[in-house]
This record gives structure tokens, sequence and C-alpha cells, in this order.
């Protein structure tokens, strides 16, 4: 579990108890402000709870979700345009309008923590979107993936999540002709 200094507080009464138990080892301090049961976090789990007005995207969704085999190396983070820079070398942080943000954004429990991430739909829109900035085999590997779960994809939110976007009628054909 992943607690926020805050939540320690709640449930530690006192900041003594909270470094009495980080001496303890009963809690482990993992980054400024958060704070887990566990010694290694997973670190979609730890940028969520450390962000909650983000959202996994792209390398980090793709992995989770098993389109990909490659582990990222990074935690891939998609946060409101206004939002302020996250100075973190373990984080790809992509700007969004909230207009967009929130499209296929879905709350997932992960080891007891919730987690925001992009549904399947979504990031196979962004997928489509970003194809010319991903390497050729790497796309290839997700799309493959795709189209083996074709069937089990809302195409009706893939069509809206397309239309959210100024070229939708460009990201729709490309879609059409790599996916379906």
């Amino acid at each position: 579990m992943i607690y926020s200094y805050k939540e320690l507080l709640e449930k530690y009464g006192t900041r003594y108890n909270i470094k009495k138990s980080i001496n303890n080892k009963e809690i482990f301090k993992i980054e400024n402000g958060i704070y887990s049961n566990k010694k290694i976090v997973d670190p979609i789990i730890l940028y969520s709870k450390k962000y909650p007005s983000g959202v996994i995207t792209m390398d980090s969704a793709f992995y989770f979700y098993d389109l990909t085999d490659v582990i990222p190396n990074k935690v891939y983070l998609a946060t409101p345009s206004n939002y302020r820079t996250i100075k973190n070398e373990k984080i790809v942080q992509i700007f969004s309008d909230k207009n967009v943000l929130n499209a296929g954004k879905e709350s997932i429990k992960v080891n007891e923590c919730t987690v925001n991430i992009y549904n399947k739909e979504r990031l196979l829109v962004e997928l489509i979107r970003k194809r010319k900035q991903i390497p050729f085999d790497y796309y290839k590997e997700i799309i493959t993936n795709y189209r083996e779960i074709v069937d089990e994809l809302d195409m009706q939110k893939i069509e809206e999540y397309l239309s959210l976007f100024k070229n939708d009628l460009n990201l729709s054909e490309a879609l059409q002709r790599e996916v379906f």
C-alpha cells in the first residue's frame, strides 16, 4: 500500500510515530511525501499516487495491458496543459488539453491503489496519432497485438476519441489501414 504523508499522519497520529515506523521498517520512504509498506513499489502505482491528476499513457499503458513485452524504463504520464513541469528523470510528461485529457481515462485498482490509465481504445488512438514518433518495430508489435484483440474494442469509443483531434479523418484512415 502507498501512503501520502497526510494519510500516514491520520494512521499513526504523530510525526514521532511515523519516524518510529520508518526506523522499525514497517513503513518505507519512497520519495518526498510518498511512503509504502513495501521497500520496492511499482512505478505506475507510485506516480499515480504522487500525481493524481495525471493519466498513465503510451509505453507504460501498453505494457500494463500486455500489448508489448518491452518494459518501459520511464513512466509516461499525461497531465493537464497548465500543469507544472514534472522534474523527474523517471517520468515522460505529456501535456494535454483538459477536454482531451479525461477522454478514455479509467480509474482501476492495482494492489489496493487507484491508478488512472487510458483504456485500450484511447491508447489505440494515441498510438495512431504518434506513429511517426515511435520506432517502427515497436509500433508494429503493438499494432499486431491490437489486431488480435480487435473484436474486444468498442468502435464507438474509438470514433469518439478520434473526433477530439483536428486531423480525425486522417487518423481514421490510418486506423482502418493499420488495424481493421
